[in-house]
């Protein structure tokens, strides 16, 4: 990703931010279930991981790497027989890093009805084949849901980033 003559990266092309939405539905099978019926959370949270890496990867068109997951917050339990819609889409891009944003929903086949059921925010970064990161495309932002995603996103990895300073001032 830089230029042969000298060092300095090449910027990527601004994407818009709606290139980068997925939405993702799964039924909730015998094998995603515990002896209770719901969802295992582990199974919730590989369905978030994938539907915010083919996010991230559409919006970057690089691979990608999972770097964070914030905190996961299960709202409603989702049963077997029920449909879980993930949607995703891209926050934020920094110099190599994105964030997703994940929102998971629960719906109940029979009446279609559907509630939030989990949250989560993920941070991708950006790699070349031989995984270092590299530059990740500038987002463009056109509606106020998009930038309020944006400036929110950004709040959040400051925290992100003194969270990890403080763990790694512990070891």
């Amino acid at each position: 990703m830089f230029h042969e003559k000298h060092s300095d990266p090449i910027v990527p092309t601004p994407r818009l931010a709606r290139l980068s939405h997925v939405e993702m539905t799964e039924l909730v099978l015998p094998q995603d279930t515990n002896q209770h019926g719901t969802i295992f959370g582990g199974r919730v949270l590989q369905w978030i991981d994938i539907a915010g890496a083919v996010s991230a990867r559409r919006h970057s068109h690089f691979k990608v790497v999972t770097a964070s997951i914030d905190e996961m917050h299960f709202l409603v339990p989702i049963r077997l027989g029920e449909v879980v819609v993930l949607k995703a889409s891209v926050n934020c891009v920094h110099r190599s890093s994105m964030e997703v944003g994940v929102r998971v929903e629960r719906e109940i086949p029979s009446t279609g009805e559907r509630m939030k059921a989990a949250t989560a925010y993920l941070t991708f970064v950006c790699i070349d084949d031989d995984g270092k990161p590299v530059l990740a495309p500038p987002l463009v932002t056109e509606t106020d849901d998009e930038r309020a995603r944006f400036e929110a996103a950004s709040e959040r990895r400051a925290r992100r980033l003194a969270h990890r300073e403080a763990l790694r001032s512990r070891t």
